[in-house]
């Protein structure tokens, strides 16, 4: 525990110099391995896709005596065969596939006199598939809008690079994410929709972040650079490092606490849909910003032949080292090509006083 509390107050001061682009081939690796898992997933399990989706019956009802298994075996035994039995507070939802008229008088009917209840006070919902679909279609018509808004915001901030990094990694979270879905079963409904975009506009923030000091560091290198493209990216990615990684804790942590307490003990089962999207898209963009998103844009760049040509004079000169000695949190004062002060060193500065 010593070790790990350490790292954290090595990190929160900026002394900690992460090589991420350097480990590029790793990161790039790792993310194959979990989208061949995620794709996998979705051709072998497929998502399970939400009464919304699928189209079918729902009826709602209060019996406090009932357990799960008494409750499905008594719609079974009125005529369904694909029964969901949940809890929602203090009544039960049962949902079943698409039943004819009679078939959802008989359910209605059978549930009313098993426990005891008026028969119109076991509430009918009839779902049509079409809906569903109306929403997947409106759903993809909202994520082409966001791309392109994507796109053409980040070529005009920054540069068609970057722009291109940032799709990479914003697909790259989408199929991971949806992978956990397939693989884990749990329901796709339009509530898993909205956690899908949300989750978008988070990867996006957390590389825009990144991008924005790249941008700011790399700006200052000229043809006699101490450091390469990559050095001064891999340094500008350390300085927000920090910030990043609270970012993505603050916003984990009550999604998690609505999916592993909230579900497990409230039976918040729309919110069940909605948080387990917002928990693996979180890490997953905390993940693709630093690890993803970053290492493309940098091998992107090193192909300019103006970096070239920086990397190729301090090949040649053996300057490598002392760039990367420059580059690191802590390098001496003289330092030409970026005077910004590491991440906390302000703040540890202010509390000595």
């Amino acid at each position: 525990m010593s070790g790990i509390g350490g790292l954290g107050r090595r990190l929160y001061r900026g002394e900690v110099n992460v090589d991420f682009v350097g480990r590029q081939k790793l990161w790039y690796g790792l993310s194959a391995l979990l989208l061949l898992v995620s794709i996998a997933g979705l051709v072998i399990q497929g998502l399970n896709f939400g009464i919304e989706f699928r189209g079918g019956s729902v009826f709602s009802f209060k019996a406090p005596t009932a357990n799960i298994e008494q409750v499905r075996e008594t719609v079974q035994e009125a005529g369904a065969h694909q029964v969901i039995v949940q809890t929602a507070g203090d009544r039960w939802r049962v949902t079943t596939e698409s039943l004819s008229a009679s078939g959802v008088t008989n359910v209605q009917k059978t549930v009313a006199q098993e426990y005891g209840i008026p028969q119109n006070q076991v509430d009918i919902q009839v779902i049509g598939a079409s809906w569903g679909g109306e929403v997947s279609e409106q759903a993809m018509i909202g994520l082409g809008v966001f791309m392109v808004a994507i796109i053409l915001y980040l070529t005009m901030a920054f540069e068609w690079k970057m722009a291109l990094a940032a799709i990479v990694a914003l697909i790259h979270d989408l199929v991971i994410t949806a992978g956990v879905y397939a693989w884990s079963q749990f329901e796709v409904t339009p509530a898993t929709l909205l956690g899908f975009l949300t989750i978008l506009g988070y990867s996006l923030y957390d590389a825009v972040v990144v991008f924005d000091m790249i941008k700011e560091v790399t700006a200052k290198l000229g043809t006699t650079s101490k450091m390469t493209y990559s050095m001064a990216a891999n340094n500008a990615l350390n300085h927000t490092l920090i910030r990043s990684l609270n970012t993505s804790l603050v916003a984990i942590l009550p999604v998690a606490a609505i999916l592993f307490i909230g579900t497990t003990l409230l039976g918040a089962g729309t919110l069940k849909d909605l948080s387990l999207a917002l928990f693996v898209g979180m890490i997953v963009g905390t993940y693709s910003s630093l690890c993803v998103a970053t290492p493309m844009l940098v091998t992107l760049k090193e192909r300019e032949p103006k970096y070239q040509a920086i990397a190729r004079r301090l090949a040649s000169t053996g300057g490598k080292g002392a760039a990367a000695k420059d580059a690191a949190p802590g390098a001496d004062d003289e330092k030409k090509d970026d005077k910004r002060e590491p991440v906390g060193t302000a703040a540890a500065k202010r509390r000595k006083k």
